[in-house]
């Protein structure tokens, strides 16, 4: 009978990995898109197609929309130059109550962003953004950081 013994085990080990993985994913309660709107430099992602080419300086830059929606400008240094994609704002699922982070995610966690004012997130405020993606289930081991040159290096 030492089988239902370890299969009880298991489970009860693993359903909250289970359960924080079959939640969905929540956008924050509210967001001033005033204070939300403007640019924002990317600190590390989950990097989207548009994206293969990016090797720094990537910046998202949001604003008021029709209908309530938000835009979003994309921008990133490439070999060649910079590269733009616009397109439609995605799940708010972390943000500083400063409004000096945002996280953004989508509701599947294939797709990732920290976000900053500055080019650079102090570590203490780096940690919180990344609790809350977590929180939210992302898996960070796929986080990649991206280079801001306007302080020279990627944040770790």
């Amino acid at each position: 009978m030492k089988t239902p013994r370890l299969l009880t085990a298991v489970l009860l080990t693993a359903w909250p990995i289970l359960a924080l993985a079959q939640a969905p994913v929540a956008s924050v309660p509210s967001v001033d898109l005033a204070r939300y709107s403007g640019k924002w430099f990317e600190i590390a992602s989950f990097p989207m197609f548009f994206q293969r080419n990016c090797i720094g300086d990537t910046t998202a830059e949001y604003a008021a929309a029709d209908k309530g929606a938000i835009s979003v400008r994309n921008r990133c240094r490439t070999d060649s130059g910079f590269d733009e994609a616009t397109g439609k704002a995605t799940v708010v699922v972390g943000l500083d109550p400063e409004y000096r982070w945002a996280v953004v995610g989508n509701p599947n966690r294939k797709y990732l962003w920290v976000l900053s004012r500055a080019p650079q997130l102090p570590p203490a405020q780096l940690e919180a953004a990344l609790a809350s993606a977590k929180a939210q289930g992302f898996n960070l081991a796929e986080l990649r950081y991206t280079t801001q040159t306007a302080v020279g290096q990627a944040t770790p």
